[in-house]
């Protein structure tokens, strides 16, 4: 007893048993995996169309490192991009809250062995994991289309997860200091969709004023939209290990917050 109420004080006591509640949550997937299968299939599919094929008329090509690409082949690297963050970044704020609140999973978890820090790492691993099922799926449609260039596109599928860990922090992060799900709305409007509308997924951010491209440089989505975009082009420079550094401390920082602030609310 002794040990296991040292083990809840500390702020970083995680062990592989995190893979226990991952493993949960795959279970848990794999029974309704059939609805969680068509919004990756279809939703790629919907973006192409409106805006790939009803907005490529009209905008035609776009300058990308020095030459001109079709607007359908710019935006569809980004739509991967954004499907990495909504992923993780859902799944780790309404779906957690979800379960940490109403379901009360967190509460049957810590009856367990499993230490709280443990339980939120793995809630994470599985928003990661989330992401990069979806970009498998969301690939394999856009490579069908003829807009992922090979090899170097098979480097997405583990850039999905390193980038589904880092929005599901932040996602985590978030979930540990709203009150009530409610509130979810107040990040998704002041960060989730700018974010969304001004990470260079639908437009060379050179076209914003200055401002506006410092205050771009700063989204997390900006860079991953800069990853996928390179790798679908197959365009590989040591430039881009900036964008894998921010992605990086990006991790580094809201990681350890998130498991802070929900010791915090779980444990007093």
């Amino acid at each position: 007893m002794r040990q296991r109420m040292m083990m809840a004080v500390s702020p970083f006591n995680i062990s592989r048993r995190f893979i226990r509640v991952w493993q949960r949550n795959w279970d848990v997937y794999r029974k309704t995996w059939k609805v969680s299968f068509l919004p990756p299939l279809l939703e790629p599919l919907f973006y192409l169309l409106a805006f790939g094929v009803g907005l490529s008329s009209l905008v035609g090509e776009v300058p990308y490192h020095g030459s001109q690409v079709s607007y359908i082949s710019f935006i569809a690297p980004a739509l991967i991009a954004v499907n990495i963050m909504y992923n993780a970044f859902f799944e780790n704020t309404y779906t957690s809250f979800v379960r940490m609140y109403y379901q009360k999973t967190f509460d049957a978890m810590l009856a367990t062995p499993l230490s709280l820090e443990e339980i939120i790492t793995g809630e994470i691993m599985w928003g990661a994991t989330k992401s990069a099922i979806a970009t498998l799926i969301m690939l394999t449609v856009i490579s069908l289309l003829g807009f992922i260039r090979y090899p170097q596109g098979i480097l997405i599928l583990p850039l999905s997860f390193f980038g589904g860990f880092a929005f599901g922090s932040l996602g985590m992060f978030i979930t540990s200091i709203i009150p009530n799900i409610e509130i979810f709305n107040i990040p998704v409007f002041l960060l989730i969709t700018p974010m969304f509308l001004f990470s260079e997924t639908f437009f060379p951010i050179d076209n914003l004023p200055r401002w506006g491209q410092r205050l771009s440089l700063f989204f997390p989505l900006t860079h991953l939209v800069k990853l996928t975009r390179s790798l679908s082009f197959g365009l590989i420079s040591p430039g881009l290990l900036w964008n894998v550094a921010y992605l990086l401390i990006f991790t580094l920082i809201f990681f350890p917050l998130a498991l802070v602030r929900m010791h915090r609310r779980l444990i007093k």
